[in-house]
């Protein structure tokens, strides 16, 4: 037996649901603000005329309004505070259900299930705390599942087996998949703007010496720039290196849990959901600058 999401807390399905509505809002509207650039780069390479009407100069109004629109809603709706403070929220609530479903520490078998639950309770309700009202928890949701309590209240083989098998193991197998993706996608954004680069230097060059009049380099550069921002909002690199250090770390945990005796589990089985919380961490502290210590509550 092991824990699917839908066997997590209610606070955990809240604060993702709205961690992935925060995060497509940023990316659409971050999408459409550098569509918006682009489009008033478009305007001022071309020099297009319908009669006396202008299409260049309203080409460049429309692209410009469009940026600035997108760039005023970021900045006062914050959907990127609400991406980041979600998926937070809802790592440290998956990592606190796990560790109390197979008694890791905090909360050990020997803690009896009152004071397990009271325990798990200060912490979600700590976390839930710290965070802006953009995360709706619904009260109506249950802090502690059926699933919890009933691998919780399995025999220690078992509880350990699961623990490897449906966290471990395919945390481990999630990172590996993440860190070949992003990977990937790091070095095709690279090729690509290295060849915008390379088109750019050529036109500049038959601007300079050929005497064409559209200014398409200037585009390329518009482009590039747009292309770079956009790779900076995903950060494929970091986000490989840090998905392949998890990787790591996890097999390296599994390795050990698979045989750890009863008596040392609360704390091995701790370590091990640290290694995971850490990419996370690590994750949140390079969007908003801080390291939250929610699980250390």
């Amino acid at each position: 037996m092991i824990l699917k999401d839908a066997d997590l807390p209610g606070a955990w399905r809240n604060a993702d649901s709205e961690s992935k509505r925060g995060q497509l809002l940023t990316l659409w509207l971050t999408g459409v603000k550098i569509g918006g650039g682009l489009t008033a780069a478009t305007g001022g390479a071309l020099s297009l005329h319908l009669g006396s009407f202008d299409i260049a100069a309203w080409t460049i109004l429309f692209g410009f309004i469009f940026a600035f629109g997108c760039e005023l809603t970021l900045l006062i709706l914050q959907p990127e505070r609400t991406w980041y403070e979600g998926r937070a929220v809802a790592e440290s609530v998956k990592t606190l259900a796990w560790r109390y479903a197979v008694c890791a520490d905090p909360f050990p078998k020997e803690m009896s299930r009152v004071e397990a639950e009271s325990n798990f309770r200060q912490r979600i309700s700590s976390i839930a705390s710290q965070v802006s009202d953009n995360i709706i928890f619904d009260e109506l949701d249950p802090v502690i599942t059926d699933c919890m309590d009933i691998l919780r209240s399995l025999e220690f083989p078992l509880r350990r087996s699961a623990y490897v098998k449906g966290r471990t193991l395919e945390q481990k197998q999630w990172y590996a998949s993440k860190a070949r993706t992003n990977r990937r996608k790091a070095r095709l954004s690279s090729a690509f703007l290295a060849l915008f680069e390379f088109i750019a230097v050529i036109l500049a060059a038959g601007r300079a010496f050929g005497g064409w009049n559209i200014d398409l380099a200037g585009f390329l550069a518009s482009l590039i720039t747009a292309g770079t921002a956009w790779v900076a909002v995903k950060q494929f690199s970091p986000l490989a290196s840090a998905y392949a250090v998890a990787t790591k770390e996890l097999g390296i945990q599994a390795s050990k849990l698979i045989t750890v005796e009863e008596t040392e589990w609360p704390l091995l089985a701790a370590d091990a959901e640290e290694a995971i919380s850490r990419e996370h961490t690590t994750w949140l502290a390079s969007r908003i600058g801080r390291f939250p210590n929610w699980n250390d509550t």
